[in-house]
């Protein structure tokens, strides 16, 4: 029929552009991972910063690569998928990733704002000082968050795939296994405790960093005196505004994955599914581009590549 071919149509040019949007930003995450590593195994040691990098880096690199997978398997081979092994086991992975990346990225917003901003503040101060003791503790605390929401995933899934193997078919099973019931209260409690305090961080980080910015320039003009922390500042400023307005965004979608698995409306799922992919890419070029290290490696990149095509 022309609806069911419409459809199709539909699925098919999503489903392009989010297969484009996972290997672009697999590829980029790949580039600051191994960027990373090259100077780990130069300096025999990494700071806060590139810690950070390197785990946010490897967690994006996952999120994208198995959710790709999962997300093909679902539109091509759905009856294949939804078996009581393989589905808990390959729904839960990526929440475990999607989790991570969103807790590190957090905690490379807040690290940002406690190196750059400036308060007198005697708590802001010590946070300052025992920020590289503090980091690996962050990153530590964000993995076990991560795997704990991948357990509940793991658990609500496979308890939502017994009661539907009790009372249905396998070809039913692949269309009621996903739906929502009492086994998912507890996991979307803990995505939306995540998404909401996740968010809060990265607006207040930005906030502070703002004032922290104000307040540096006007001490500025009224000394008559140039700064050159105040470039600093502003790179900052600009990092930090470009990740709360892109994490805006990344929290309404994520807050509308959550309601849109009631409505079950997959034209909604597919706008979903397309930023959902787009975010890990996108903010990790931002941070290669404000990043000084990974922005001359990839310039240098750049120019192999254009001197070779140019050489043909």
């Amino acid at each position: 029929s022309p609806h069911h071919a419409n459809g199709t149509s539909f699925t098919a040019t999503v489903l392009g552009i989010v297969t484009l949007e996972a290997f672009a930003g697999m590829w980029i995450n790949a580039f600051i991972v191994s960027v990373i590593c090259m100077a780990w195994i130069q300096k025999k040691t990494l700071n806060s910063n590139e810690k950070i990098l390197l785990l946010l880096g490897f967690s994006r690199f996952w999120f994208l690569c198995i959710s790709c997978l999962y997300y093909l398997f679902s539109t091509f081979y759905p009856n294949h998928l939804y078996v009581h092994p393989l589905f808990p086991l390959i729904s839960s992975i990526p929440t475990m990733f999607n989790e991570a990346h969103l807790w590190v990225s957090t905690c490379l917003c807040g690290f940002y704002c406690i190196k750059i901003a400036n308060f007198s503040n005697s708590f802001f101060i010590y946070l300052k000082v025992k920020i590289d003791t503090i980091v690996p503790w962050l990153l530590l605390g964000s993995l076990l968050f991560s795997l704990v929401a991948g357990i509940i995933d793991y658990d609500a899934t496979e308890k939502a795939l017994h009661k539907n193997l009790n009372h249905t078919s396998q070809r039913i099973i692949s269309k009621s296994s996903i739906r929502i019931d009492e086994h998912f209260s507890s996991l979307y409690f803990i995505s939306g405790f995540g998404f909401v305090t996740s968010f809060m961080a990265v607006t207040f980080s930005a906030l502070l960093l703002l004032f922290s910015l104000w307040r540096h320039k006007r001490n500025m003009q009224a000394n008559s005196m140039k700064d050159l922390s105040m470039d600093a500042h502003i790179k900052a400023m600009k990092s930090i505004l470009s990740f709360l307005l892109m994490y805006s965004l990344n929290f309404g979608v994520l807050i509308s994955t959550l309601v849109s698995s009631f409505w079950k409306q997959n034209h909604v799922m597919f706008l979903i599914y397309v930023f959902l992919y787009a975010f890990p890419g996108v903010h990790s070029l931002i941070l290669i581009c404000t990043n000084p290290k990974l922005e001359k490696s990839m310039l240098s990149i750049l120019s192999c590549v254009n001197c070779k095509v140019c050489m043909k």
